[in-house]
């Protein structure tokens, strides 16, 4: 289904993608692909992703349907909306219900919980993302909260990471997690640190790679939670 979702948005973006230097060469802005290929690979990947949620109980066919639209919505969001970010936050964090309703078929707190922190999770490091363009954006007027929260962005973005690590740290204790969960979140705080010293001086390359370091951090959070389940 994210496959599926970097396709729609690639058709939602072709337009705007040749005037960005970093998604010039998208290969749906190049013309490497035509729209008709786009959509019909849009279509496989959303079919295939239907045909296995259909192995699912009921609960969870019918949060996929909330799922899809919430993929196909976020690439126009951008047009409209001053944070795009909080919809595509929505969008990735959805997993989470769907996996709780595959498992449990119910949607109790602590699932709304860890929801609500992708969120803020996927607005921080999408806003790093959103940092990279934010030249670019301003000029064709896309909208990002990279520019929504101007001067501000720096602050925000940790505010929004301590957010996170404080909430991933308040579930274990909810939850009765080992020590080894809690020193293990404890140290996730490091890639925090990292990625601000990364985006001091906002230049676009740093930004990036700020981006792209999350998927440690992700990385080292599911390893924290492997440990909560065995140790």
């Amino acid at each position: 289904m994210r496959a599926g979702g970097c396709v729609i948005n690639d058709i939602a973006d072709r337009k705007i993608d040749s005037h960005v230097k970093r998604t010039a060469q998208r290969p749906l802005a190049s013309g490497k692909v035509t729209l008709r290929e786009s959509w019909i690979l849009f279509l496989c990947c959303s079919l295939l992703s239907f045909s296995l949620v259909l192995l699912l109980n009921p609960m969870a066919i019918m949060l996929s349907f909330i799922g899809i639209a919430l993929t196909i919505l976020y690439p126009f969001m951008k047009r409209w909306l001053d944070a795009p970010q909080l919809i595509l936050g929505l969008a990735f964090a959805w997993g989470i219900p769907m996996a709780y309703a595959a498992i449990q078929e119910k949607l109790p707190w602590q699932c709304w919980f860890l929801y609500g922190l992708v969120v803020l999770l996927a607005v921080a490091y999408d806003t790093l993302y959103a940092m990279v363009d934010k030249e670019d954006d301003l000029k064709i007027g896309v909208k990002s909260t990279a520019i929504l929260f101007g001067a501000w962005d720096k602050k925000i973005v940790l505010s929004l990471q301590l957010l996170v690590w404080l909430g991933l740290l308040t579930f274990g204790i909810w939850q009765q997690y080992s020590c080894w969960y809690e020193v293990w979140i404890f140290l996730s705080l490091g890639f925090f640190v990292y990625q601000q010293i990364l985006i001091k001086k906002l230049e676009p390359e740093k930004c990036f790679k700020a981006f792209l370091n999350h998927h440690w951090f992700v990385l080292w959070v599911w390893i924290g939670f492997i440990l909560a389940s065995y140790f």
